[in-house]
């Protein structure tokens, strides 16, 4: 593990702990993040000049007290803490009338994407399956999700199998439908 990895896991579990109410290890993280936090803020906002950059720091880690909360305790701190850093930001350029651009580039290589499938395909496919009547629901859970054959899904809901195709294909196309008006 690299030192960068040995920080966001002792910061997570500093989270954790503050988020059970240990003050110590909220202090700690405090003062751990602070640094990191007063380095993106320069970084980022260097036109704000020192004592704007120090005002956004401390809402930086205002934030990180009213919000520690929404960090979901299965995922890495330092994402959740760099967008915060950077929401202040841009907070504080639109404050001051100024507009902010902040390229993509440069957030790839702190925020990586995780490996594997996209977590957010499968809720909003869950979400359009679930505007399904629950019959064509099941069936397209069943025989896309589940792997199950026609003919197991039409013999555990008593159906035939012609029958199972047939609410599948109109399940598919009511699902293209629905996917249609969420993209436009």
């Amino acid at each position: 593990m690299n030192k960068d990895s040995n920080r966001s896991a002792d910061w997570e579990a500093l989270m954790r702990a503050a988020n059970r109410g240990d003050g110590a290890a909220y202090a700690r993280l405090l003062r751990e993040i602070a640094p990191v936090v007063r380095g993106i803020v320069r970084a980022r906002g260097a036109r704000l000049g020192a004592e704007g950059c120090e005002d956004v720091v401390q809402d930086v880690l205002l934030a990180v007290h009213l919000k520690r909360h929404t960090w979901r305790e299965d995922a890495p701190v330092r994402p959740w803490l760099y967008a915060v850093t950077r929401h202040k930001v841009v907070d504080a350029f639109r404050a001051r009338g100024q507009r902010v651009e902040l390229p993509v580039e440069h957030l790839a290589e702190v925020l990586p994407a995780p490996e594997g499938p996209d977590p957010l395909v499968a809720r909003d496919m869950e979400k359009v399956i679930g505007r399904l009547d629950p019959r064509a629901a099941e069936i397209v859970r069943a025989i896309g999700l589940d792997g199950e054959s026609v003919a197991e899904t039409g013999a555990r809901l008593q159906m035939t199998e012609g029958a199972v195709r047939v609410a599948l294909h109109r399940a598919l196309k009511r699902i293209a439908r629905l996917r249609e008006r969420m993209i436009e």
